[in-house]
């Protein structure tokens, strides 16, 4: 079962996506969708069909994500969490044979799309690394065995 936890920049990029999708790209198909099907005969218009094909992926986005946003529970930076590994820091972590990096933890939700240097909190990765602080070694278990890695540094976007 996946994490319901996520930062406010990732609560916010959802809740964007769910406003244009449906305030702004379905009622523009719509528009389109209408326009084609006035056309005649459907089952040889591309322009219908495609664009039936269009909306019934938005209203299926749209649908999971206002199930979703309900659900998740936006995780804020705290004071308490300086110094240690927690949800939303940024880690740069070195193995022995100095491979070095870096990446943020965030909820599941995150990871997809252009999220770049981004790990899930429900990682074995991250799940090795909670709690940990700098100069603390965290053994992550792989399929090739267990890795050992190094904290360099810990840093929080403080919003």
């Amino acid at each position: 079962m996946k994490t319901k936890l996520i930062t406010p920049e990732g609560y916010k990029k959802l809740h964007d996506e769910h406003d244009s999708l449906w305030y702004e790209q379905r009622p523009e198909i719509t528009k389109i969708v209408t326009w084609a099907a006035s056309l005649g005969d459907r089952s040889e218009n591309a322009d219908y069909q495609y664009n039936k094909r269009k909306l019934r992926e938005i209203d299926r986005r749209v649908r999971y994500l206002r199930k979703l946003l309900p659900e998740l529970q936006i995780v804020n930076y705290s004071p308490q969490q300086a110094g240690k590994v927690f949800f939303g820091a940024t880690v740069e972590i070195e193995n022995e044979a100095g491979d070095i990096k870096r990446f943020r933890i965030v909820g599941p939700e995150e990871i997809y799309g252009d999220a770049k240097g981004y790990i899930s909190i429900d990682s074995p990765m991250a799940r090795a690394l909670l709690k940990k602080s700098v100069d603390d070694i965290a053994s992550v278990n792989t399929p090739e065995g267990i890795k050992e890695w190094c904290i360099n540094t810990i840093d929080y976007k403080k919003c």
